[in-house]
């Protein structure tokens, strides 16, 4: 065990500097940034929601959420669209489990916006929109907001409004992560 009385004269911002270098050099610590040249696992997954908005052009199919075009603007076609509805969900099957690290959620920008006050970021293994909540939506001021989800583990990444009748409408749902079957090591720090 490593106490304090190893290293008196070390400040605990050192200390905690050290750890997170360690941590990080070691891939145990996350950023909920997304590093440069990661790969958006999004893209390879199969997208589904609750319904499907048709009352105007374009069409709001749950995959436009997954297409890689950043367009915030729903008129220009690259947003899907729910129906107003009790609790919308949006649902991304990875096709297997993922260690998910960051998920990076884009609503719209053209109007709107106060709709995804209290969306929830939910990870896990059922398909049935109950997982685990990695995050929840708490200011619409910014269109993009990025969760930081620490490894959570499971085959389905899921955006639901719970509890409230509305229309749920994703630009973009970026997730970063990484197959859950790599061993990890483990590290116990002390001070």
């Amino acid at each position: 065990m490593v106490t304090d009385s190893l290293c008196p004269k070390v400040s605990s911002r050192m200390k905690t500097l050290v750890a997170l270098l360690l941590l990080g050099s070691l891939g145990l610590a996350w950023c909920c940034s997304v590093p440069p040249g990661a790969t958006n696992i999004a893209r390879s997954g199969e997208a589904t929601q609750s319904s499907t908005f048709q009352g105007a052009t374009p069409i709001g199919y749950a995959n436009k959420a997954i297409d890689g075009v950043k367009d915030l603007n729903w008129y220009h076609g690259f947003c899907s669209h729910t129906n107003a509805e009790p609790s919308p969900w949006w649902k991304l099957d990875l096709k297997q489990k993922q260690k998910v690290n960051t998920v990076v959620v884009t609503g719209r920008s053209d109007c709107c916006m106060e709709r995804m006050m209290g969306a929830e970021v939910r990870i896990g293994n059922s398909p049935d929109n109950n997982n685990p909540v990695c995050g929840k939506i708490t200011s619409v001021s910014d269109p993009v907001t990025t969760f930081c989800c620490n490894g959570m583990e499971g085959q389905y990444v899921s955006v639901v409004i719970p509890g409230r009748s509305d229309y749920l409408h994703l630009c973009e749902v970026e997730v970063y992560g990484g197959p859950a079957t790599q061993e990890e090591s483990k590290i116990q720090l002390c001070w």
